[in-house]
């Protein structure tokens, strides 16, 4: 499955509405020794033994879309997180206001909480997004970076930046957030664009449309340099002969990435967005390479 353009077509699509849900448990397996975290808005589960690695999945997906990933590269803690509001789960403190810098600060915190020693950070998507977030703002708790298929400036993938797609954003808000006509939009938007799996669980449309709006006005650019972090970044370039040049895409990521002077580029060929699904051998063998420095 070829989705090249699921979060910048969301983020174009969608970009407004925001409110509402309830609220979420921690669910744990084999816990860090350190007092139990907690949060509304994001929660984790912890699987297998070695070095400590967070993956974090990307918008409206779950922390299963890492499953095959775990199985595949054993040898390692690691820590799936699952965002509020995404994939079944309630909606919790990201039901109202804002959902991006929340849920990094949150995964931050759970660093500290669960006494983690410098973890690796794996970010797919939004996931990536966090990443950068966490890594540029909290060096010291990051000992390692991957992010898959996200660019800094998410709109730049379709030739805006976010300052000049503020403006389209403030009129499709109320477009979007103010109808059921616009609310049942963004849901079949999220179903063609969103990063989970088609008929998985469904997420909530308030929460999506937050964080998209967000994500489509963020440009986490001037933050590059502040990341210490061994850093890496994973992206799809699409098969050759088809509607998005590969050598385009492959432009727009270098460039984009120009002023992370420690960051490795790996372009995985004939992929689309979910990398993990479309070429899960390169990708887990791109992920082992990453863990294993």
């Amino acid at each position: 499955m070829h989705r090249r353009h699921l979060l910048p077509g969301l983020a174009l699509a969608l970009l407004g509405a925001a409110t509402l849900a309830g609220a979420p448990t921690i669910a744990r397996e084999a816990a860090p020794a350190a007092k139990p975290f907690a949060s509304s808005r994001v929660s984790v589960v912890v699987k297998g033994n070695g070095p400590d690695v967070i993956l974090i999945p990307g918008l409206t997906a779950s922390r299963e879309v890492w499953s095959g990933t775990v199985a595949a590269v054993p040898g390692y803690r690691y820590h799936l997180v699952q965002v509020s509001g995404f994939a079944g789960q309630s909606a919790g403190a990201n039901a109202s206001g804002a959902v991006v810098e929340p849920v990094a600060a949150e995964i931050a915190r759970y660093i500290v909480a669960a006494k983690l020693r410098s973890p690796a950070i794996v970010g797919h998507s939004m996931g990536g997004t966090l990443g950068m977030m966490i890594a540029s703002r909290h060096p010291a708790r990051v000992g390692r970076l991957m992010v898959v298929d996200m660019l800094p400036e998410p709109a730049s993938l379709l030739g805006y930046s976010a300052a000049g797609v503020r403006p389209l954003a403030r009129s499709l808000r109320n477009i979007f957030g103010g109808s059921p006509g616009g609310r049942r939009l963004i849901e079949q938007m999220m179903g063609r664009y969103g990063s989970g799996e088609p008929g998985g669980p469904k997420s909530d449309p308030d929460v999506v449309a937050q964080a998209t709006h967000e994500l489509a006005l963020l440009d986490l650019t001037p933050e590059l340099a502040r990341i210490k972090a061994p850093f890496r970044v994973v992206y799809a370039l699409p098969p050759a002969g088809g509607t998005t040049d590969p050598a385009r895409v492959d432009r727009t990521f270098r460039t984009s990435y120009a002023s992370a002077k420690g960051a490795r580029l790996v372009p995985i060929a004939n992929s689309g967005h979910m990398i993990m699904y479309d070429q899960p051998a390169k990708f887990r063998a791109a992920m082992k390479a990453f863990l294993e420095g």
